[in-house]
């Protein structure tokens, strides 16, 4: 049985223990006046030019709060920050590079590296000058120490001080069963882990004292083209505000990437072929490569302080016992802002990404604000800065949170919706991970449509947005995608149109709004959505993390903590 009919069989039992109360007719009311009209409009205002592209730390920032607030003010919406306002100020450093070198010399050959245009590279230390001078090159494989698993790719290498040549997702660790397909009880098959996301790359070479980490850039592994890497790199990059660089050392002083074409050229040069090394990455028995080479890199870089927003309002719940408890909806309302070196459209307006995810937050609150009484549990409307930025926002709220986390019941995260009319489907990113995904098929089971797991769980999806910070301290997390399945449409039109947007849209200047649009799949979306918190907040029973979730012990623990 695969694990999507496994979910449909078991959720008939959970309906009734799990999902809570039915419905109130007054939700039919709320549910209808979700319309395609305002979300578009919404849309159309926030992806606008006037708007800039919404950068942090940008007039694009002032204007985007400004609209934001104002929004929830004609809603009747409360502030969502106890201190009586909309805002949740959320401190940021802003680095540009002005100039970046780099190179690597390989017995006697030097192969050079031009920035942006085969190599891209920041320096999060934070500091105005950062260099690395004649570091050992080691190729460390996926660079993953995973004890569940029994991985550990650097297998006790004394990495201090050296620049680390690693590959992006996780070991594509083949099925004994299957050589052709992956083994899914490693690293979960196809589906990405954390350990695969670049972020963590950077981060477990940081704790083992690594000086540079340079990864492998690959479209398939990545999910996503070189350019992208070059558009959100080689511009104004963020970090939340913290101790001063020279008391974070353990911070590798340059974190960069290189196209998989730059990577062939290295290792040639190095006497290896990339694609062996590829292979003996692969395997549980990997050691490092040293690579006879030495790395020379240079980040000169200017730094602001930029003293961004979270903007948050809150509709108080009706039952005094349970109005403390929250499920927040979170989207972003930033994206890239201004590239004034381009010529032509220099403005990311973002219309997708994630104009039509603050517009479908509004839209949702709106429809609470019709629901009379309220429900009995509160729900937050939380609309994140700098998401584009490594998840920022988010990131800063699950750190300094307004509520308490253990009183965060459920996170209903949306980036992106489908632009192009209705869907029999609904897709849950990360499909598996909580109970949310037994509510929601049940919903979405009610209007007649079906809840579908990513079909691209190798590109790591559910690590790459705001309800991953979430995830991350253990609240349950439900990060929804447009469905697939097209009413009326060729069996081929979703992913076209999935691919379609990820080649010419995204992270570009054209993700702008489209002439024939339809919103109404989106609003149906949404409509499961409203139903689903809904439930959890007339509910008795909880959302809970799947028994085989890697954030199922972070809230546990949370729990057991918050108990007198």
């Amino acid at each position: 049985m695969s694990r999507y009919a496994q979910y449909i069989a078991g959720v008939g039992v959970l309906a009734g223990v799990i999902l809570g109360a039915a419905p109130d007719p007054g939700l039919k009311t709320a549910l209808d006046g979700i319309k395609p009209a305002s979300l578009l409009e919404h849309i159309k205002v926030l992806a606008s030019d006037e708007f800039e592209g919404r950068g942090p730390g940008t007039p694009g920032e002032e204007k985007t709060v400004a609209y934001l607030t104002s929004q929830f003010q004609k809603l009747g919406l409360k502030p969502g920050n106890p201190d009586g306002t909309y805002a949740q100020a959320v401190p940021l450093v802003g680095f540009q590079a002005k100039a970046v070198t780099g190179s690597f010399d390989c017995k006697g050959k030097t192969i050079g590296l031009t920035f942006p245009t085969d190599f891209v590279a920041v320096s999060r230390r934070l500091a105005q000058e950062v260099s690395v001078d004649k570091s050992d090159v080691v190729f460390v494989g996926y660079g993953v120490v995973a004890p569940e698993y029994n991985w550990d790719d650097y297998k006790g290498l004394d990495v201090r001080g050296k620049t680390l040549l690693m590959l992006v997702n996780d070991p594509p660790v083949a099925d004994p069963k299957d050589p052709n397909a992956l083994d899914p009880t490693v690293f979960k098959g196809r589906a990405m882990t954390y350990y695969g996301r670049w972020t963590y790359k950077y981060e477990i070479a940081s704790e083992k004292g690594a000086t540079a980490v340079i990864l492998i850039h690959e479209t398939e592994s990545a999910g996503y083209p070189f350019e992208v890497v070059q558009g959100s790199w080689s511009r104004e990059n963020f970090d939340i505000a913290s101790a001063p660089a020279s008391q974070t050392p353990s911070r590798v002083a340059v974190e960069g990437w290189i196209p998989v074409d730059k990577a062939r050229e290295l290792c040639k040069a190095a006497g290896r072929d990339l694609e062996a090394l590829k292979k003996a990455a692969a395997r549980r028995d990997f050691r490092p490569e040293p690579l006879d080479c030495h790395a020379r890199f240079a980040v000169s870089s200017t730094l602001r302080e930029v003293k961004s927003r979270n903007i948050v309002a809150r509709l108080e719940g009706s039952d005094p016992a349970l109005k403390n408890d929250n499920i927040v909806f979170t989207a972003h309302w930033d994206h890239l802002g201004r590239d004034e070196s381009i010529k032509g459209d220099q403005i990311y307006n973002g219309a997708v990404d994630n104009a039509s995810g603050v517009a479908s937050v509004l839209e949702i609150a709106h429809a609470f604000t019709q629901i009379q009484p309220p429900p009995k549990r509160s729900i937050l409307f939380l609309i994140v800065t700098a998401e584009e930025k490594g998840l920022l926002g988010a990131k800063y709220y699950a750190s300094h949170p307004l509520y308490p986390l253990e009183k965060t019941l459920a996170n209903f995260n949306i980036d992106g919706i489908n632009v192009w009319g209705p869907t029999k489907d609904l897709i849950s990113i990360g499909m598996g991970q909580s109970t949310l995904d037994d509510l929601v098929i049940d919903v979405a089971r009610q209007y007649g449509r079906v809840v579908l797991p990513d079909a691209e769980p190798e590109k790591g999806y559910y690590y790459r947005s705001d309800h991953f910070e979430f995830a991350k301290v253990g609240v349950p997390a439900f990060d929804p995608d447009g469905g697939r399945q097209y009413i009326g449409k060729s069996a081929d039109f979703g992913q076209k149109k999935h691919d379609e947007y990820t080649a010419q849209d995204y992270h570009k200047t054209s993700d702008q709004v489209k002439p024939g649009w339809d919103l109404s799949g989106a609003v149906e979306d949404l409509r499961v959505l409203v139903e689903s918190a809904y439930r959890i907040a007339q509910g008795t029973h909880l959302p809970e993390w799947k028994p085989d979730s890697e954030f199922r012990a972070r809230r546990e623990a949370m729990l057991k903590a918050a108990k007198p």
